[in-house]
């Protein structure tokens, strides 16, 4: 495989690469969905961020790639065998594409039949889930994914954990991951349960200025052109924002967010009319990563302001009455709440 495009390298898209940085600061904010125009550096931002972070520590000989540290979420063989200081090793953080196309087994894994015919042995073959555990699952397209396989994203998503039950094979395995889907919404509708699986939703353009074509033209011809000199010569931007991201995750669980903050997202989401709490849950989160990003102790008015469109743009129902787009309603929202 060769070299990946660098992260910084990305001209323009500052929302996209944004909410991706704070995805990968606090999986726990939920994953991020980018919809907009092809080409505009969707699968790109999340192979290059994943090629920014350093590799990580997984149980030596674990398929599901166990944190060593964390064997309380490990797989029932790690639990059972590892012991309380488990040989490690280092691996690159996954990043795993699943196919429009794929089938049940390909995702959640199934029955090793080469094993199973040639060795007489009944051993499980993990699937896409269990490759994506700890890192990123990427879905291109993620509108036009079959029914089935949405609902298989959407119990694992929430539960952390693939269970397979089948074929003879008991197999319960973490399937962790910070899921990153693009599409472009003219080409079909998302359903609505995956939807709000999602913590982030940004849009995407096709740069509309001179300059930034010009630029991003002028890199990528770069890059296909040299691509180790390329990442070469940007290797001292990366190590700065890999420096701020180890520093951000070590630091996020630190950052206050006091009642004033708490207050301010509330009202936010009360004058959207967003459903349910987790509008809220998920400004808090991607206001306290961005604010471990920026170094800063506590969350305030500038840090909410910034995550508020890509928290709650997705959350918003639709008004028949109002022909602006879903940013639109929340910027204005954000100006009335915040003036």
């Amino acid at each position: 495989m060769g070299p990946t495009y660098p992260f910084v390298a990305l001209v323009a898209q500052d929302e996209m690469k944004l909410a991706i940085l704070i995805a990968a600061i606090d999986p726990a904010v939920g994953g991020v969905l980018v919809l907009g125009d092809r080409g505009t550096g969707k699968s790109t931002a999340v192979r290059g961020l994943a090629a920014l972070l350093p590799p990580m520590d997984a149980v030596a000989g674990c398929p599901y790639g166990c944190d060593p540290a964390r064997l309380g979420g490990a797989c029932a063989a790690c639990q059972a065998e590892a012991g309380p200081k488990p040989r490690r090793i280092k691996r690159p953080v996954p990043v795993v594409d699943l196919p429009l196309g794929a089938t049940e087994d390909r995702v959640l894994g199934a029955l090793d039949l080469e094993r199973a015919l040639s060795q007489g042995v009944k051993s499980f073959e993990p699937g896409l889930l269990a490759r994506a555990h700890r890192g990123f699952l990427y879905i291109d397209e993620v509108n036009l994914l079959d029914d089935h396989l949405v609902d298989l994203l959407i119990d694992v998503a929430a539960s952390g954990e693939n269970v397979i039950e089948r074929e003879g094979l008991s197999v319960r395995h973490p399937a962790r991951f910070v899921l990153v889907g693009s599409g472009n919404p003219e080409e079909g509708e998302l359903r609505p349960q995956l939807l709000d699986r999602f913590g982030l939703a940004v849009e995407v353009r096709t740069p509309r200025e001179l300059p930034t074509r010009v630029e991003v033209i002028k890199r990528r011809d770069a890059f296909e052109r040299d691509p180790a000199g390329f990442c070469a010569a940007w290797e001292p931007e990366a190590a700065k924002l890999r420096k701020r991201l180890l520093r951000a995750r070590r630091q996020v669980g630190e950052v206050q967010v006091d009642e004033a903050a708490l207050t301010r997202a509330a009202q936010l989401c009360l004058a959207l009319g967003t459903d349910g709490l987790r509008g809220e849950l998920t400004l808090i989160r991607a206001a306290r990563a961005l604010a471990a990003l920026e170094g800063r102790a506590a969350v305030g008015d500038a840090e909410l302001r910034r995550v508020a469109a890509p928290a709650l743009r997705h959350r918003l129902r639709r008004d028949p009455l109002d022909d602006s787009d879903a940013g639109q309603r929340v910027e204005r929202a954000v100006a009335e709440v915040f003036a």
